[in-house]
């Protein structure tokens, strides 16, 4: 694990480097509003020329302040760059901590005529849209917007949040040409920084006298970004995006001990514990208690007793998408209303397994869009199952989701590690890569008719993660939609007789079966025929086509596939070639082919196995990796070759 980490994080110690470059809004010139690509990247819609941050803290009565300014000058080169020439920003309004933002120097340029042209923004571009009852959202959305615009804006955001900075973005989904980030903190505050990412970023401190404390300013300057783009098998792209995050460590007062907010772990896990939105709702169980000693009624197996909690809340509540570690309208009115966010339900469970004399405890987790929790903070987490100890056998559970089984965590959450919390606010560790692999069997029996087509039964049995991804989808649409969509997505798929077993039985396999009939494998040639034995099972192409790549591969699970088929060739045909039989393994065993085909009599039989073991395959094997792929496509799309028999 600490080898991954060391490739998501890098902490760089201060350099000296030039920070002279003058970027200023308003210098607008006939050359840049000329260029027509990006100089560094052609396929760009936009990129940002510049952008410039600074934050400043105001310890001012009655409460600090910390105000951070930002300036953007934007080139737009097509019109999927448009989006680019629009910001619009979250800000809190729930109470205490109000912020409050000012977006200024709003102007879009163009060229006409040979001269410059510029537009102001007017009110009609502002816009504010009142999200919920914790925060709004404020954007601007530029006037006379076209290719080869240039956009330029600052905003001020001011906030009494000191806990948590805004994280300051160096890498965007457009190139960045220079980006620089200055900050400077009171000595009273300690903060953690840590830069996410691969890009280089170069880093100047120095302490200096200021009026009331010490300051320590740092400033930040990275140049020539390239674009982050999205790529096959990446869990969430913020995971390796270059990020500078800034969290309070602890307060320093003149004449007051020190104030601790999170140094450790167990700091971490205490006042996540200690909060009313947390622990408290641990307590309480009158709520349910009847219900819960008529279901537990005459079950005195400790086993028994989960499964009939775990499929109790399951069916009797609804997860309302919601992920945190804390509740929002509690235990007790979430129960009432029978729907909740994932706390709610799962603190409930977990409340529920205590009160029958059960061993559980919350477990914190990082869902996989809210990135990996790699250094103690309050915001590393932000979902909660709940983990049953039963004779030294740990049980994972989650009741949000309603088509899954006991010990797993749905995909969303399956993310690297977690830590079970208890009272006292102790914690463990716990491993969320150790994961079952999950298995597709595919059952084919087939033959070739005179006519050029393949007809057949087929038999696919799907388990674990894969059962549990099917079941979601299939209760998503009906079907005839379902079935369409499988036909639309393999050209010349006719299915018929299509039979579904154990959907609702969550303890077995998926099966599907169906009887077909398919266009596309036969190619028929004066007396010979050329025959895709993989038929439309077969992947296509290389999912992995970039020539390198600095993020691990994930493939949310380890998976298997196995490949059975039967096919029997016409009478009056023999067989001229078969494909090589092959077994492929990588390097260290993470990834695994095999490929052995046969005649027997007229029938051809075709064994293919398929298997990646590991849940991520890091970023220094993804060469290897891509070959194993580029085989493998290329292995299913080789023929047999069938020639007339001489008479």
């Amino acid at each position: 694990m600490k080898k991954k980490i060391s490739f998501i994080l890098f902490f760089f110690t201060t350099i000296a480097v030039t920070f002279s470059q003058n970027y200023e809004l308003g210098k607008v010139t006939i050359d840049e509003l000329k260029q027509k690509n990006h100089p560094k990247d052609s396929s760009a819609s936009a990129a940002i020329l510049f952008k410039i941050g600074e934050t400043n803290f105001f310890l001012g009565s009655p409460n600090w302040t910390v105000s951070t300014e930002v300036k953007f000058k934007i080139k737009i080169y097509k019109k999927e760059g448009f989006e680019f020439a629009n910001k619009a920003l979250y800000y809190y309004v729930g109470g205490a901590k109000d912020e409050k933002i000012r977006f200024k120097n709003a102007v879009t340029y163009n060229l006409v005529n040979g001269e410059i042209e510029k537009t102001e923004l007017n009110s009609d571009g502002k816009l504010i849209e009142n999200i919920d009852k914790d925060y709004s959202l404020k954007k601007i959305v530029m006037p006379q917007v076209r290719e080869g615009s240039i956009i330029e804006y600052s905003y001020i955001l001011n906030s009494t949040n000191i806990t948590f900075l805004r994280d300051w973005y160096f890498q965007e989904s457009i190139p960045v040409d220079f980006s620089q980030y200055k900050i400077s903190i009171p000595s009273i505050f300690v903060y953690r920084s840590v830069l996410t990412g691969f890009e280089k970023v170069e880093e100047k401190s120095e302490s200096i006298n200021g009026h009331d404390y010490m300051r320590h300013k740092v400033t930040y300057v990275a140049k020539n970004v390239p674009a982050i783009k999205e790529e096959e098998y990446v869990n969430h792209i913020e995971n390796y995006t270059s990020i500078l995050k800034y969290e309070l460590v602890s307060l320093i007062l003149k004449n007051s001990p020190t104030i601790n907010y999170a140094v450790t772990w167990e700091d971490v896990f205490k006042t996540i514990y200690g909060n009313d939105n947390f622990g408290s709702q641990l307590e309480l169980k009158k709520y349910f208690e009847k219900d819960l000693d008529n279901i537990l009624l005459g079950i005195t197996n400790s086993q028994d007793k989960v499964e009939a909690i775990y499929n109790f809340v399951k069916n009797k509540m609804s997860w309302n998408k919601e992920a945190s570690v804390f509740t929002d309208v509690g235990v007790s009115k979430a129960y009432e209303l029978q729907t909740g966010n994932v706390a709610e339900i799962n603190l409930m469970l977990t409340a529920m397994l205590q009160y029958a004399g059960l061993k559980a405890d919350p477990v914190l987790l990082s869902t996989r869009n809210n990135g990996i929790a790699i250094f103690p903070n309050r915001t590393a987490f932000n979902y909660v199952i709940s983990v049953v100890n039963i004779d030294g056998k740990l049980i994972y559970l989650d009741a949000t989701e309603k088509k899954s089984v006991i010990n797993q965590i749905p995909l969303r959450a399956l993310n690297w590690k977690g830590r079970t919390v208890k009272k006292e606010g102790s914690s463990q560790e716990i491993d969320l890569l150790n994961v079952p692999i999950s298995k597709e069997t595919f059952s084919v029996r087939a033959e070739i008719t005179d006519e050029g087509k393949t007809i057949g039964k087929l038999r696919k049995t799907f388990s674990d993660y894969f059962s549990l991804s099917f079941r979601n989808k299939f209760n998503e649409f009906s079907r005839e939609i379902y079935l369409d969509e499988m036909e639309n997505k393999h050209k010349g798929l006719n299915i018929l007789e299509y039979n579904l077993e154990n959907f609702k039985d969550l303890k077995r396999p998926i099966t599907e079966a169906f009887d077909f009939s398919h266009d596309n494998d036969v190619e028929v040639v004066g007396d010979k025929i050329f025959l895709n034995p993989m038929m439309f099972l077969g992947e296509e192409e290389n999912p992995f086509k970039a020539e390198n790549r600095n993020y691990p591969v994930d493939f949310s699970f380890p998976f298997k596939k196995v490949y059975n088929i039967s096919i029997k060739i016409p009478e009056r045909y023999e067989v001229e070639f078969l494909p090589q039989n092959i077994h492929i393994q990588t390097n260290d065993n993470f990834g695994n082919f095999k490929y052995l085909i046969a005649q027997s009599g007229n029938d051809i039989q075709l064994a293919v196995t398929k298997e990646i073991s590991k849940f991520y395959v890091p970023s220094e094997s993804y060469s290897e990796l891509k070959k194993l792929y580029k085989l493998i496509t290329e292995k299913y799309k080789e023929r047999i070759f069938l020639k007339k028999k001489v008479q």
